[in-house]
């Protein structure tokens, strides 16, 4: 199960479905530190006053990944909280220097 778990969100994290002009979107915005990936799998605005474009794709990013890890979940018997844990480990992972996220303790950290 662990395996297949692992497989499942290697695909999961290597290519989330956004259409091309949310993906360039989110990009961009990590690369700018207004957004950065959480340690549950999503991602969180860094700080300040999201603008309401900003908000949006958060919220679209969100809800995509959210629904994919609860497919992940019922497709492997894993509790959701682990399909989110791992897919977040495994986001951070692959962040560029100078991006965000979110440590154990929820604090925003620059890689």
């Amino acid at each position: 199960m662990l395996r297949m778990l692992k497989i499942l969100l290697v695909a999961l994290v290597a290519g989330f479905a956004l259409p091309a002009a949310a993906q360039q979107s989110l990009v961009d915005a990590k690369a700018a530190g207004q957004v950065g990936e959480r340690a549950d799998g999503l991602v969180g605005i860094v700080s300040g006053s999201p603008t309401p474009a900003l908000q949006s794709l958060v919220d679209q990013v969100n809800a995509q990944r959210l629904a994919e890890y609860k497919k992940v979940a019922e497709q492997t018997k894993a509790p959701l909280e682990a399909v989110q844990a791992r897919a977040g480990r495994q986001l951070i992972d692959r962040l560029g220097a100078g991006e965000y996220f979110t440590d154990a303790a929820g604090r925003w950290r620059k890689k």
